[in-house]
């Protein structure tokens, strides 16, 4: 799996893996704050969620131009910059008022800036790195190497939100509970104009965390809880810091990667790679109809940072129990990855004095969990809606070595398919992942029937965890894939471009899961997932019914 790859490939990876951990440990209480701090519906919860993860995606197209013309390496460097004054801005408290919603805003449109100039063009120079007939036909499993460094990023990023929540608010003597900021802020805008179950509901959260004065707990701990999350932002500038160290300090291994077609024309005039208009005009033609079917991936996708985390905060049991309260901890979560990676150095390995380690790290990471989970006693553990987004991350890092297993051996009997049908495939199992979230919302009341203070039983924890599990497949077939799809086919002078397209189909993806966040309130959340099984398998078909025009134009 990680024989016979450039070290470039790891230096890149591990830059992008701590960048990737600062943005995701925002992402994770981003729609929190918003709720929290300003008091925001849904539906403009929605919006400004969407709207950010559009402009994130969107500019990498710029900056794939700008970099065609000066350069990859200058414009990661710049992003990085950009990148970490946008975050200190966001860590930053500020009030509620405009000049705060200002402040806010303008430091999410500085991390979008930064994120297009360093994400899109930081992945075209690990494509550049296979460019070497050397390293070509390891594309597709650097690119499922890189994309496993990236949420190895984004597996500790929910922990390190809560943790650095849960510290805040304890050291002021108070409980995380997603009830209360809505109630709270309701109560703060207005205590006689709130409904009577909703007034009753609020007293009786607030009397048990020890409260008195109503008010003065409703302010006290929207204030607590949005400081905690400023010092949640703050971790991504740390993160930054690391990442820059690394981009630095390992240059040299990919340093002849980071140069555009335009120079490796002024130099090596010889080398580049020259194609007809027809050539040109059908790989363009191939990526374009690609990238209109992954729009509608991530608009399922990323309900993950929204609607999914609403379902965990408002309709997941808050309280763990029984052999799944292992998985809470992140901890936990690396021993497993560690014995899945030494499971496979077992059959993987060469030498015999290989295969004892891998057979003796396994049965420690085997002990380890043993231990773990009897240490956690017999009673449940109590999670914070966030934490769900880890297991998303766990499932690509703890899987890529079975993916790439099972593609390399139909490789070797001449049946991989190709990077398309992968597409393809990941857009059905994607809409199997929301069949999941169908039958686990029948019989739960609508978002708007919660306000009215109805009773229901919260749903298992697994079945948030069971639908990142299937999404998590889906991922696994379609994003690396697709990324590795970008990098072989663009034609080589659109390099820059044809990367920076594919994140304006993400970007329009991700703002069209904004449709969703402005449905929840009164449809039953059955029919809000089944928009998006439809749509992911529409998309599937769509993709099989144009293979051989996709194929054929990888061949030209």
């Amino acid at each position: 799996m990680f024989k016979g790859q450039p070290k470039g490939l790891y230096a890149l990876a591990l830059a992008n893996t701590g960048e990737r951990f600062g943005y995701y440990t925002m992402l994770a209480i981003f729609t929190l704050f918003l709720q929290a701090k300003f008091g925001f519906s849904e539906a403009v919860t929605s919006n400004i969620y969407s709207g950010f993860l559009a402009a994130v995606y969107f500019m990498p197209f710029i900056g794939g131009i700008l970099a065609d013309k000066f350069g990859y390496g200058k414009m990661v460097v710049a992003g990085i910059i950009v990148m970490f004054a946008g975050y200190l801005c966001l860590a930053i408290p500020t009030g509620s008022d405009l000049t705060g919603k200002i402040a806010m805003f303008g430091s999410l449109l500085l991390i979008a800036a930064g994120t297009g100039l360093f994400k899109g063009n930081l992945q075209v120079m690990v494509g550049n790195l296979y460019d070497d007939p050397k390293y070509s036909g390891k594309r597709d499993a650097a690119f499922s190497l890189f994309y496993m460094a990236i949420n190895i990023g984004s597996l500790f990023a929910p922990t390190a939100a809560t943790k650095i929540t849960e510290y805040c608010m304890a050291r002021e003597g108070l409980v995380y509970n997603g009830e209360i900021p809505a109630l709270a802020n309701q109560y703060i805008n207005g205590a006689a104009d709130m409904a009577p179950e909703a007034l009753s509901r609020y007293e009786a959260l607030a009397h048990a965390q020890g409260a008195t004065d109503l008010a003065a707990f409703a302010q006290k701990y929207i204030d607590t809880l949005s400081g905690a999350y400023h010092w949640g932002f703050a971790v991504a500038c740390v993160s930054l810091v690391i990442s820059i160290m690394i981009y630095f300090g390992f240059r040299k291994t990919f340093k002849h990667a980071d140069v555009t077609e335009r120079e490796l024309e002024a130099t090596k005039k010889e080398q580049a790679v020259e194609l007809t208009p027809e050539q040109t005009k059908s790989r363009i033609t191939a990526l374009l109809l690609v990238f209109a079917v992954v729009i509608f991936f991530w608009m399922a996708f990323q309900q993950n940072g929204l609607t999914l985390t609403f379902f965990a905060r408002d309709y997941t049991a808050q309280e763990v129990s029984g052999l799944a309260r292992i998985m809470v901890n992140v901890l936990n979560l690396a021993v497993i990855i560690v014995a899945v990676y030494a499971v496979f150095a077992i059959f993987q390995s060469e030498k015999k004095r290989n295969k004892l380690i891998a057979c003796a790290v396994t049965v420690a990471c085997l002990v380890a969990l043993f231990f773990s989970y009897r240490s956690l006693g017999n009673g449940p553990i109590h999670v914070l809606p966030q934490i769900f987004q880890q297991f998303n991350p766990f499932f690509v890092v703890a899987l890529t070595p079975v993916s790439m297993a099972v593609f390399g051996a139909l490789a070797a009997k001449g049946k991989e398919p190709s990077a398309p049908r992968k597409i393809g495939i990941g857009m059905f199992i994607a809409a199997l992942g929301y069949c999941i979230m169908v039958f686990g919302s029948l019989g739960l009341p609508t978002p708007d029937e919660l306000k009215t203070g109805v009773t229901f039983a919260r749903v298992t924890p697994n079945v948030l965890i069971s639908t990142y599990l299937v999404l998590t497949f889906a991922e696994l077939f379609l994003s690396p894939m697709g990324i590795s799809f970008v990098s072989k086919v663009a034609p080589p002078k659109y390099k820059g471009m044809m990367m920076g397209l594919w994140f304006v189909a993400t970007a329009i993806g991700n703002y069209m899961v904004s449709i969703i966040g402005m449905l929840w309130g009164g449809l039953p959340l059955w029919i809000l997932w089944s928009i998006l099984i439809v749509l992911c398998a529409i998309s599937g078909i769509f993709i099989f019914s144009i293979m051989k025009k996709l194929e054929s134009a990888t061949k030209d």
